[in-house]
């Protein structure tokens, strides 16, 4: 399992040029092999700038006074990110900006620290939105249930990635984690030798993005706000994402007119005309799906029929920059509408449900049984109706928790819904439930 669009060709001869990639695949519209990498290899773009592809990546502007480095990747690919940067220079890392308080983006912040103390270099002065630390203590606050949804939605990918993503931690943030030293509201410049960058808040995947433009360089550093996959604007189990916002920054940058797009995940672009391709339909997608949903609810639509009608021209979902690998397009449509519209469904019965064991033995005594429940669920499965077998194997299974044939057939039916989804949100959640009722079936042979 991948976090990586499929390549669309069985070739996987490997262009270690990230730029000639990501100008080939712009260019044709399609990808032969991964656009998003995570190699903790560095590669330098241009003069005195360079990027390390890992999860996520950290680019890096050599000045005067020093490296500026924008993100430190994760705690578990920090220290290999960090050995990356020093196969390219050996001075100084000056200072570090966070686009965003993510833990693939500062948790390998403990490793850039290290190694100034390994080299007697003064620590670097951490920059960031004053929401990061915000976040970072939500984060201190709900530790227990960052590492429960953590697991579940990485819970499909093989540790052999070196994500660092599965591994069974105690805290959700590495004690080693550096906060800002310093924080801005809106907009800030700094000047680091000859290198003038201004820093720009945005809303989108979180509320505590900062994009970056360097008018010297013609060069964009956006963070999350490109990621070369569909939007991570709909995550399930995270707080609130914010669409339409990220189609307003996005354009903004443009207006900027830049020639070098650095991301933090996937491929640096080189070219106005192909980041504004790129970013427009970004722009296309989020700006559609908001229009498209927030006039279903003025029509009185229900949350239900929304999800089922609001759709992405199946031409958008193919681009490699717009592959529902991680978020999916449905995921965002919940998110636009919790924004607008608030958690109620419009359905009467779920504004006070019932206990869901009551309502699972209700059905199951109304059709005769439990059994007949699973064993409905398994034929819809069979016929790829998932939607449907999953309510009713989820009856079955509350209205006899203990029952081994039951969880058998709710294992089976997750582990082939799994296999037809796309999007790494909806494999994680598919999986965990496959794998809880294995346990169960488990737990219950060896009493």
């Amino acid at each position: 399992m991948s976090l990586h669009p499929k390549p669309r060709d069985t070739d996987q001869i490997r262009t270690n040029d990230p730029i000639a990639l990501s100008s080939k695949v712009i260019d044709e519209g399609e990808a032969h092999e991964p656009t998003n990498r995570v190699t903790n290899e560095l590669s330098e773009i241009g003069d005195g700038i360079a990027i390390v592809e890992s999860f996520s990546h950290m680019v890096v502007f050599d000045t005067e006074e020093g490296l500026v480095s924008f993100d430190a990747s994760g705690a578990q690919s920090g220290r290999a990110v960090v050995e990356a940067l020093r196969g390219w220079k050996n001075n100084r890392i000056h200072s570090l900006v966070y686009t965003h308080g993510h833990l693939d983006h500062v948790g390998g912040s403990g490793a850039i620290i290290a190694d100034a103390e390994d080299r007697d270099f003064q620590h670097p002065t951490v920059f960031g939105h004053e929401n990061i630390p915000r976040r970072l203590q939500r984060y201190e606050e709900m530790n227990e249930w960052n590492l429960l949804i953590n697991r579940r939605q990485f819970g499909g990918i093989s540790p052999k990635h070196g994500l660092g993503l599965t591994t069974d931690i105690p805290r959700f943030i590495p004690k080693e984690t550096v906060w800002p030293d310093v924080v801005y509201t809106d907009e800030m410049t700094l000047r680091v030798g000859e290198l003038e960058m201004e820093f720009h808040h945005g809303k989108g995947e979180t509320d505590d993005h900062t994009w970056a433009w360097i008018p010297s360089r013609k060069t964009l550093i956006t963070g999350d706000f490109v990621i070369w996959v569909f939007p991570n604007a709909g995550n399930p189990q995270k707080v609130q994402r914010y669409p339409f916002e990220w189609a307003a920054t996005l354009r903004q940058m443009m207006a900027c007119e830049a020639e070098l797009l650095l991301p933090a995940h996937g491929l640096p672009i080189m070219g106005s005309k192909r980041i504004k391709r790129v970013l427009g339909d970004m722009v296309s997608v989020l700006e559609s799906l908001v229009k498209d949903t927030v006039n279903l609810m003025n029509e009185g639509a229900s949350l239900n029929d929304v999800i089922h009608q609001v759709k992405v021209d199946q031409k958008m979902i193919d681009l490699p920059w717009l592959t529902p690998v991680y978020d999916e397009p449905e995921f965002v449509v919940h998110n636009i509408w919790r924004m607008y519209g608030g958690w109620w469904d419009t359905d009467p019965s779920s504004l006070k449900p019932s206990p869901a064991k009551d309502l699972a033995d209700e059905v199951a005594s109304l059709v005769g049984g439990e059994n007949i429940l699973a064993d409905r669920a398994r034929t819809l499965a069979e016929e790829g109706d998932f939607r449907l077998a999953s309510h009713l194997i989820e009856f079955a299974a509350r209205a006899a928790p203990q029952n081994l044939n039951i969880h058998g057939i709710r294992a089976e039916i997750y582990r082939a819904r799994r296999r037809e989804e796309s999007s790494l949100m909806s494999k994680g959640v598919f999986a965990a439930a496959m794998r809880e009722s294995e346990a169960i079936v488990e737990q219950v042979e060896h009493e």
